[in-house]
């Protein structure tokens, strides 16, 4: 407990001393009239949240109103500062917590390691022969999205890694009085800069703008953290299990959608993909040449000195004949490694360009492997030169594609497509017309026929132009830059096994997909259904079984290693039915479909499609993983890392390793914990499964009375909420509705949950729990004693329970009250807020009953300390912007200062609440 305090009190020094150091810079930009209003307001804050009084309440109210231009952005810029601050003091103290245990002796085996999950292998006597069938099939992809609705700049995101760095120097054990000074300097003149860079996009991002800010993160520290990841995986294993040859695959791996990604987003052409590959190209090819130019530096061995392979030496000659201009050949004949990195590095600067460069990764990889096996003849055993191993294994991981791009598009685009190209060779009149089972016949029929289907010459509709491009492009892309470059194509809104047979077809007529005339096929790529809706998880199942049955699919699949993957989408599926119902079904989906897919043989990666926010799916990425059912994370997992978590989780390095190695821990000790475990015993109780059925029946008639049947609740919804100026916060390419319509369906899942974060209702992330949860307990006293059972012993409840605590907490219905001011019917206010209100205290009474907790999340009071400590802070920053929100909305006339003052406390509250959109 004493670490703990100490620890604690450690934060708060760094949080006073960057405090300190903001205030001097108020006092330097606005006087001291600014601190005082600051300073003010926050104390009232403070104040009211201890006692909730009338008179500190109208207080702040008249405080707030008396800031004028520009007096009063200075004062929305101050706390929102302070945010991003306490934001890098708190991961600045994950590090340091971190550092603790790897300075401690046997007992500092931190929880969700490496370490920790080898040392539980070894204790639960998993054999070796358990651990290398499940390091076989083990497989954690992360696909990095653009969805930043943390609207931070990349310049701020800099300043913020610097502020990181100097913290971490204070943090050595000796400083003299000059270095201590030295820092003290340092560190207020980055905040200084933060105060006076401006944080608002004055325009929206390009995609390839989205593009570069993705690849920042692979830049800064993820080249780096992956292959450390797999090296420590391999450390452990032979330290604790020596008698064994540990060989780690390459199990840890990054894509992304962003440049891939079209549904819904206009901007996303078959050329912007094409750039953002070879963007992708650029950037790793840099990143080698980095390393190898160091490596040449050391690798200066001598063969007067060392006996090194005679391939090596003969690649040597023959290479330098063939790819090196005589003055380009390094002078010293007997430094045989440096003679060869020149070759090396020559052939990598001209890989893409010219017949001397590499034509594929595997090329590279071959000719360092060729090193390592020279390097192994001299060097000691034991001393193993890291560098060299590193680069080999990142050039495994990341070859000369970077991340894998994956394609998403709308079912209904490729429907279309295949209407007009069918109508075009007389083989359907009106396809989109047909049933489904019509569809299938004949689609099944073209997969068959090997003849092409598209006319040469033909003008095709501009959509359907457009979406042929994208296949020819993916075509290009394979030749290009190597058929890792993009693997899947995801079929978003996936309604039917068509959905999926029309993107084949697709497929077959650009050549990515062959039917020969001997019947034997060739597949280049994964199609992969993202089922979304409630609906849609319901129908997974039997959508998957209809395909899987079928001959022409069961040899693509064949081809892809008898592998599917199916794409869960967390947003759609809580925006359709509340987050509770929507966690139930997909779990039960994933259920579904692997039990299903084991009597085809199939493989199946499930792809958990999850936002930053708890509405979306959103939380530490090891709770992601316990959540789902253990026996389907054998097969590979994959979850996307959202733009508005990128910049917590990968800008600083040991973070970045940190949330990577407890992702990486969990799936290795659970998957081997399945592997272990008998086939029949399925990891929950038959009634457990019984009980959430019922929960899950009850909390979606609450949504769905309160979402879709209350004619009032949109009305509330778009006035009680910043939805209508959150388009002006230019925080991504893509539009926020996916029609230009206002109906519920059309808008996005993203600016739904954040719209509702910033009021503080964050109703997404919570609402219609309480009516399930208190439905099923109020049955019976077993109801209730199975619930706490439920929670003691099941993942994905205890994960499902202290989400919707999180949210509870990040809610704030005092505050949230402040919104209903903007609701023009002020009965219909009062109306929705009270339904709001009722069941947020009905949902926090259960939570604390199952949870036997006396407060929310006291489990865990590190995130308990920093939602209080966080909320006053908050406070001001809601108070001002509903007062800014009424004033631009009275107003007859765009007022361009108040929508930046808006945005402004926008930005700021994201920084308040983290994990908002």
């Amino acid at each position: 407990m004493q670490k703990v305090d100490e620890g604690s009190s450690l934060l708060r020094k760094d949080v006073r001393k960057l405090g300190n150091m903001l205030g001097e810079i108020l006092v330097h930009q606005g006087g001291t009239e600014l601190l005082n209003k600051v300073e003010s307001i926050r104390k009232m804050t403070i104040d009211l949240r201890k006692n909730h009084d009338e008179e500190t309440y109208q207080a702040i109210k008249e405080e707030i109103d008396s800031l004028e231009p520009p007096m009063r952005q200075q004062v929305i810029r101050a706390f929102a500062i302070y945010f991003h601050l306490v934001n890098i003091a708190e991961q600045n103290h994950r590090i340091r917590r971190r550092r603790e245990y790897q300075l401690e002796d046997d007992e500092g085996v931190q929880p969700f390691s490496l370490e920790s999950s080898v040392i539980a292998l070894k204790e639960n006597n998993v054999s070796e022969d358990v651990i290398q069938r499940v390091l076989a099939d083990l497989s954690l992809e992360l696909v990095i999205t653009a969805h930043p609705t943390e609207a931070t700049k990349r310049t701020i995101l800099e300043t913020q890694k610097r502020i990181s760095t100097i913290l971490r120097e204070f943090d050595r054990a000796v400083l003299t009085k000059k270095e201590q000074e030295k820092l003290d300097e340092s560190l207020f003149n980055e905040i200084t800069s933060l105060w006076q860079t401006d944080e608002l996009r004055h325009r929206k991002p390009t995609v390839m703008d989205e593009v570069k800010n993705g690849l920042y993160y692979f830049d800064e520290t993820l080249f780096d953290v992956l292959p450390d990841i797999h090296q420590e995986l391999k450390d452990q294993l032979d330290e604790h299990y020596p008698n064994t040859q540990w060989d780690v695959p390459n199990f840890l791996r990054f894509g992304s959608w962003i440049g891939g990604d079209r549904d819904g987003n206009p901007f996303v052409t078959p050329d912007v993909t094409w750039e953002t590959l070879e963007e992708h190209r650029k950037l790793v090819i840099k990143k080698y040449d980095e390393v190898l130019v160091e490596l040449m530096r050391r690798f200066s061995h001598s063969t007067t000195r060392v006996e090194v392979s005679e391939r090596l030496v003969k690649s040597v000659e023959e290479d330098e004949k063939l790819y090196l201009d005589e003055d380009e050949v390094w002078s010293v004949e007997n430094e045989i490694y440096r003679r060869k990195f020149a070759v090396i590095i020559k052939r990598l600067h001209h890989a893409g360009k010219s017949e001397v460069g590499y034509r594929s990764s595997e090329e590279l990889h071959n000719d360092l492997l060729l090193i390592k096996e020279s390097v192994d003849q001299h060097q000691p055993a034991h001393h193993k030169l890291k560098m060299l191993h590193k680069l080999i294994r990142q050039v495994q991981l990341f070859g000369f594609h970077l991340a894998t791009l994956d394609v998403r598009n709308h079912s209904g685009e490729h429907e279309t497509a295949i209407t007009e190209i069918l109508k075009a060779v007389n083989i359907s009149e009106d396809y989109s017309a047909l049933s489904e089972e019509e569809k299938i016949n004949v689609l099944n029929d073209v997969l068959q026929d090997p003849r092409p289907l598209l006319v040469v010459g033909k003008e095709y509709s501009e959509e359907t132009k457009s979406v042929i491009e994208v296949f020819e492009m993916i075509k290009k892309a394979h030749e290009e830059f190597g058929q890792r470059s993009i693997e899947v194509y995801l079929v978003s809104m996936t309604q039917s096994a068509s959905d999926l047979l029309e993107v084949l077809v697709l497929a077959k007529e650009l050549g990515i997909y062959r039917q020969h005339a001997d019947g034997s096929v060739e597949s280049e790529i994964t199609v992969a259904p993202l089922l979304e809706t409630i609906d849609d998880l319901v129908a997974g199942p039997e959508i998957m079984k209809r395909l899987f049955s079928m001959d022409v699919y069961g040899a693509h699949l064949e081809q892809r290693g008898n592998s599917q993957e199916i794409m869960l989408g967390y947003s759609d599926g809580s925006k359709d039915g509340g987050t509770l119902t929507a966690n139930w079904k997909l779990y039960k989906a994933q259920q579904e479909i692997h039990e299903m897919a084991k009597a085809y043989d199939i493989r199946l990666k499930f792809f958990h499609g999850r936002g930053g926010s708890l509405g979306r799916g959103g939380g530490p990425l090891n709770r992601s993983i316990l959540s789902q059912p253990a026996e389907t994370l054998g097969d590979g997992v994959k979850i996307t890392e959202q733009g508005e978590v990128l910049s917590s989780r990968y800008l600083l390095e040991d973070i970045a390793y940190r949330s990577l190695e407890q992702g990486a821990s969990t799936l290795l000790e659970t998957s081997a914990h399945v592997s272990k475990t008998s086939e029949e015993n399925h990891f929950r109780e038959h009634a457990w499964e019984e009980a959430m059925e019922e929960i899950s029946t009850q909390a979606l008639e609450k949504y769905h009375s309160f979402v879709f049947e209350d004619k009032d609740f949109l009305t509330y919804f778009n006035q009680a909420t910043p939805l209508g100026e959150l388009a002006d916060l230019n925080i991504g390419s893509r539009p926020m509705k996916r029609k230009d319509s206002n109906q519920f369906e059309n808008l996005r899942a993203i600016p739904w949950v954040f719209a509702w974060t910033q009021s503080r209702h964050l109703i997404p992330a919570w609402y219609a729990a309480g009516s399930g949860l208190s439905h099923f307990a109020a049955q019976s006293e077993e109801n209730m004693e199975l619930l706490k059972d439920m929670y003691e012993k099941w993942p994905f409840f205890h994960s499902t329970i202290n989400n919707l605590q999180m949210a509870l907490m990040k809610a704030d219905l005092t505050t949230a009250k402040e919104y209903t001011k903007l609701v023009e019917d002020e009965t219909l206010s009062e109306r929705i807020y009270q339904d709001i209100k009722d069941e947020y205290n009905k949902t926090k009474e259960m939570l604390l009953n199952i949870s036997g907790n006396e407060e929310l999340l006291d489990h865990t009071p590190d995130i308990q300390e920093s939602v209080h400590l966080r909320n006053p802070y908050v406070d001001p920053l809601n108070f001002l912007q509903v007062e800014l929100i009424q004033s631009m909305r009275d107003s007859d006339e765009q007022q361009d200062d108040l929508l930046t003052e808006v945005l402004l406390t926008i930005s700021g509250i994201a920084a308040g609440l983290r994990n908002t959109g």
